[in-house]
């Protein structure tokens, strides 16, 4: 046999174990790949890292029931759950704040006797952070500065007690509690929060129907009370939605002091200091203080300051 020959052969069968080798290979690495893709109704479905939710057969919200029968209740829902679900980075924040604010807020409502379902309003109104939006609106309720001054805070350079937790809840309770003598029913205050009493009586009347489901909205509103809803369904039960937050992860209360003032404090950095703390701090836990001074204008008014209780 030729050296020709005996090269052509080796080649052969050189390639031959190659071919063998390069489909078994493929057959195992077919094997596995088939393995992860998981079963769905008892066939094999392309992985995909997103999982659609069903809503709950009977949802109720401030004590009232949520219309699902609705084809367009039921979608407009659907769709909310699912956007918060996969807006992850806001849904988890969402739920390490309200771990620290959610039940001190249900507990302001529940004692003047309102729905605890209404503390998702600031939730979803300001993620439980004194933002300001477009229209001037300001703190956890987003009041606007009419509307403080109407339900009872002080608001002016000085002094904007919008930005007072307690203060601003009481607020809101009056606004709501109001609202409810209007509409009669708490989906509708709910709505009426984001558009305005004025605003939304005038579309009931327009549309000539009495409930917030029946409504033809703008965008924002139309949304709004859905959103509340979704929120509390996720957080009511967060591992079924898929968060899965160690406790060590969440905002707690903190533990804090309480200084009264009496007399005016011409200078906040300096009381900060004097009081063991940093202006810094000082704004975190009182982020009413709108300026570095804080003036008493009149005899018997005072003011209540928090510090750190290591402080």
């Amino acid at each position: 046999m030729s050296k020709k020959n005996v090269i052509l052969i080796l080649s052969a069968v050189v390639m031959l174990v190659t071919a063998f080798i390069i489909k078994d290979t493929t057959s195992d690495a077919k094997s596995v790949k088939l393995a992860a893709v998981p079963m769905v109704d008892g066939e094999r479905v392309p992985f995909v890292n997103a999982k659609g939710f069903e809503l709950p057969t009977k949802l109720y919200f401030a004590g009232e029931k949520v219309p699902l029968e609705d084809p367009d209740v039921y979608e407009r829902l659907d769709k909310e759950l699912n956007v918060n679900v996969y807006f992850h980075s806001s849904t988890i924040f969402l739920i390490k704040k309200s771990n620290r604010w959610l039940d001190q807020m249900k507990g302001y409502l529940k004692e003047e006797g309102l729905p605890e379902d209404l503390a998702y309003i600031p939730l979803i109104e300001s993620g439980f952070e004194h933002v300001v939006s477009p229209a001037g609106a300001a703190g956890y309720w987003q009041l606007m500065r009419t509307t403080g001054r109407e339900f009872g805070l002080e608001v002016n350079d000085e002094v904007d007690e919008r930005y007072h937790v307690e203060k601003s809840t009481q607020a809101a309770i009056k606004y709501l509690k109001k609202s409810y003598e209007k509409f009669g029913n708490w989906t509708n205050v709910v709505a009426s929060y984001n558009i305005g009493m004025a605003g939304f009586g005038r579309r009931l009347k327009d549309q000539k129907v009495d409930s917030y489901y029946d409504l033809l909205l703008n965008e924002e509103t139309k949304r709004y009370v859905f959103r509340a809803i979704a929120i509390k369904e996720i957080l009511d039960d967060q591992q079924k939605y898929g968060f899965y937050l160690p406790e060590s992860s969440l905002y707690y209360p903190e533990k804090l002091d309480s200084i009264t003032v009496e007399k005016s404090i011409p200078n906040l950095v300096d009381f900060a200091i004097e009081n063991g703390i940093t202006y810094k701090t000082l704004k975190r836990y009182n982020p009413w203080l709108r300026k570095k001074t804080l003036t008493i204008k009149k005899a018997g008014q005072k003011y209540t300051i928090l510090v750190p209780k290591s402080s």
